[in-house]
């Protein structure tokens, strides 16, 4: 009789898990769910679902490391392979035009080539830097609408907006201003993006990489 309770026992066992639905053998995730590699997506469809997540940018300082890590933040969350509805690329989201500017003419290999973006931004930095040197001259330290006008400030907006939107802004004391495809204005990028530190990018006219 013990010998069978012995024997009996842990074949009830099995019956019993078995029953609740527990497995015995190791499950595997079927192929079709499996993550083989990474792809682009789209940003920001929708800029209140980043809000919900409360997601901020990593905190890099003041200095010019901290301005374009906080503004690639805003404009793909510093996705490199970003490519947005309309068509705007890579962690900071150039367009092909601004590209061809800077004598970049293959987007694919832009957005394969991060060391090119970090390139393309600092060109792009100093070419609106130059554009925009008389207003950066005249208008820093003033107040338009109760935001302090800053360098990084102006910069930032001419990177959302163009040099020659941030030019009718700054000249209009806020008067004319646009937004981009998400509704994003250029107040919000000179108040949002105020106090950097960039001194170490020089004005460049024309630069090309």
């Amino acid at each position: 009789m013990k010998r069978w309770i012995l024997f009996s026992c842990p074949l009830i066992v099995i019956f019993i898990l078995s029953s609740y639905g527990f497995s015995l053998y190791k499950v595997e995730v079927p192929k079709a769910l499996k993550v083989k590699e990474s792809s682009p997506f789209l940003f920001p469809q929708d800029e209140a679902f980043f809000d919900k997540l409360n997601a901020q940018p990593p905190f890099l300082g003041t200095r010019y490391v901290g301005f374009k890590e906080a503004l690639a933040f805003k404009e793909s969350q510093g996705k490199y392979s970003a490519v947005n509805s309309f068509g705007y690329m890579g962690k900071y989201q150039f367009g092909i035009n601004t590209l061809a500017l800077v004598g970049v003419y293959d987007g694919q290999h832009f957005l394969d080539n991060p060391e090119l973006q970090e390139k393309v931004f600092e060109v792009n930095i100093a070419r609106n830097k130059w554009i925009l040197r008389k207003d950066i001259k005249r208008f820093v330290g003033k107040y338009i609408k109760g935001t302090e006008i800053t360098e990084s400030g102006i910069l930032a907006a001419a990177h959302l907006a163009g040099p020659g939107n941030v030019k009718q802004y700054l000249r209009t004391y806020g008067k004319i201003d646009v937004m981009d495809g998400y509704g994003t204005t250029i107040a919000t990028y000179i108040k949002d993006f105020s106090g950097y530190d960039i001194e170490m990018i020089k004005p460049v006219r024309n630069p090309r990489i």
